[in-house]
């Protein structure tokens, strides 16, 4: 985020779609877990990330936020689980599209039964359009210690980093550790 006023947002990955970005909004690092979920000015900070500054950062909202984020979490974990199944589907079911014609042409609306949840309600349903259109994209970062998930948009699908510049050369980096440590023999 760039501009006065602004605070910058500290996550190790943004720009995924909305659905894999809620979810890293925890990571680790060397200082330990961080959850920019955490409180409201967190809260904002996703919010603005994301441009949905005009959307109020409220207890309600970063409520409904925590409970799409664990819902998509517990699913791209274990997407045949049925509670995994039930609780992103109870997201899911908060809200719905209506499509429609005005005079600029067609147009989609999302609509939800508490407003509080539409930017949670738009995380869940970014991740389900993931899934319909390439599952086999959506992945973890490969490095053990890396919680961040990321959509593979790479030419051949075979990425497997969070970022190259991190988690990609911290394994390079063991490996060659680990090679030249390897006693003579």
């Amino acid at each position: 985020m760039s501009g006065e006023g602004r605070v910058r947002d500290p996550r190790p990955l943004v720009g995924e779609p909305l659905g894999l970005d809620l979810l890293n909004t925890i990571w680790v690092d060397a200082e330990g877990p961080h959850d920019l979920l955490g409180d409201l000015a967190g809260t904002r900070v996703w919010l603005a990330s994301n441009d949905r500054s005009h959307r109020p950062a409220t207890e309600p909202v970063r409520q409904a936020l925590l409970v799409a984020r664990e819902a998509i979490r517990a699913h791209v974990t274990d997407p045949t689980s049925p509670t995994a199944i039930a609780d992103l589907n109870a997201v899911l079911a908060r809200g719905h599209l209506t499509r429609s014609v005005g005079p600029d042409g067609p147009t989609t609306t999302a609509r939800v039964d508490d407003p509080a949840h539409l930017t949670a309600w738009q995380a869940a349903d970014s991740y389900l359009t993931l899934l319909a259109e390439r599952p086999d994209r959506v992945r973890r970062c490969a490095h053990p210690d890396c919680v961040l998930h990321f959509y593979d948009t790479s030419p051949k699908g075979s990425r497997r980093w969070c970022s190259m510049a991190g988690c990609g050369n911290r394994a390079k980096a063991a490996r060659h550790y680990a090679r030249t440590r390897r006693p003579a023999g």
